[in-house]
């Protein structure tokens, strides 16, 4: 079978490394990064147009887009007027992550829970909307800010200022001038995934991940420094309300708004005294708890994905297990690019492995070339002894100036 992968992250890698556990697997990645060459063939095909026309020269039997952006562009309509079989949903349905003041009004359509929030690009109005709320509160970027644009404020006045760049376009640009503001809600955090078929879903292992880049929550936000799944601190009974009271209601509004969902959809939710909100939606499987949902899924992962493109999506098996991946950074992430660096395996880890991201490869050595650079993920029957894996396989990884965190799961640990 003839897979093209949209994406270049660790995402990407581990989904290929998953479907490479398969028989008689053709792999293609447009861009992929310096170890999906690995893997199969990197492309340098950036127009969705040509890259469709690649896939049907070369009979591609499924495309799998990875991130964002490409989905809110409309990659998936450009396929599917081909003919071509596409996982992910159309552009119209991408606008669940795509503009954040879309997606809190479907909310709010459709009686799902979520903060109190205002839409706007009036400032007078978001500052009377300000003084109704206690500190702290949320200003969120309607648009895509890759992962960047949400603004925790500790007072009335840090919120108004950060609505006043976002609508000036200061700090992000035309993403930031149509602003969320919202209540603030105190609970935990999980996230969950469901890939669905337009009508139906399945659900994945409920994962947690870790933005901030230091130990105990501390330092600047991340785009994920290490997850874990499934969390403990999801119970059934949690898991079933999450199905019933946000997945079914959301495929359901998404068909009678004419945009059936179709792809990963990713809710974040915030756990309040046990009430599940929904902070936010994205369209396409997270990173890095994407690395360690593969490792947990039983089966073809192609015929999974290749049913729910057609709408034929069928029950799937999860083995009993648990997974730990660990984000391995370079030396100035998420402040400033870092310096190329040389990346040295010392020893294998029995039941661990890396997702790769941000390298590049010059002749046969792979190198850190990114900020978040890869990801040692490990499976096991319990979570301590899983992350006790991932942590080794960090040990044995070497380049100049890697940082990771080294309290991965703690919550589940504590």
């Amino acid at each position: 079978m003839n897979i093209l992968i949209i994406g270049s992250g660790g995402r990407e890698y581990a989904i290929a490394l998953k479907l490479k556990s398969e028989k008689n697997i053709n792999l293609y990645f447009a861009p992929g990064n310096g170890a999906t060459s690995r893997l199969g063939e990197n492309l340098s095909i950036k127009d969705f147009h040509e890259l469709a026309n690649f896939a049907k020269k070369n009979s591609i039997e499924l495309t799998i887009v990875g991130p964002e952006a490409p989905l809110s562009e409309g990659v998936v309509d450009i396929f599917k007027k081909e003919g071509l079989l596409i996982f992910g949903p159309s552009k119209a349905a991408a606008r669940l992550e795509a503009s954040k003041a879309y997606m809190k009004d479907f909310l709010a359509r459709n009686d799902i829970k979520t903060a109190k929030y205002l839409n706007t690009d009036d400032k007078e109005k978001a500052f009377k909307f300000i003084d109704t709320l206690s500190a702290p509160m949320v200003v969120k970027a309607d648009g895509l800010c890759a992962g960047k644009g949400v603004i925790i404020a500790n007072s009335k006045e840090e919120a108004k200022e950060a609505v006043g760049d976002m609508l000036s376009g200061a700090s992000f640009g035309d993403a930031g001038k149509f602003v969320v503001v919202e209540e603030f809600l105190d609970g935990f955090e999980l996230s969950f995934f469901a890939i669905c078929d337009g009508e139906n879903f399945v659900s994945l292992p409920v994962a947690q991940d870790h933005k901030r880049l230091l130990d105990n929550d501390e330092g600047p936000n991340t785009g994920g420094m290490g997850a874990y799944a499934p969390s403990p601190l999801a119970s059934k009974e949690l898991v079933k309300r999450v199905e019933e009271e946000v997945v079914k209601p959301t495929l359901k509004g998404m068909k009678n708004e004419g945009s059936p969902f179709c792809g990963v959809l990713f809710v974040g939710l915030m756990i309040v005294k046990n009430e599940p909100y929904v902070l936010e939606f994205n369209v396409r499987f997270g990173d890095p708890e994407c690395e360690v949902l593969m490792p947990l899924i039983d089966g073809n992962l192609s015929e999974i994905l290749l049913n729910a493109a057609k709408g034929e999506l069928k029950p799937i098996s999860l083995k009993d297990e648990f997974a730990v991946g660990v984000v391995m950074s370079s030396k100035n992430y998420p402040y400033k690019s870092s310096p190329k660096a040389k990346i040295s395996v010392l020893n294998d880890v029995k039941d661990a492995h890396i997702a790769y991201a941000g390298v590049s490869k010059e002749g046969d050595e792979i190198y850190a070339d990114g900020g978040r650079v890869l990801v040692c993920v490990a499976t096991a029957k319990s979570i301590k002894e899983a992350r006790d894996k991932a942590y080794e396989l960090c040990e044995n990884v070497k380049f100049d100036g890697a940082h990771f965190r080294r309290d991965i799961a703690w919550q589940a640990l504590k």
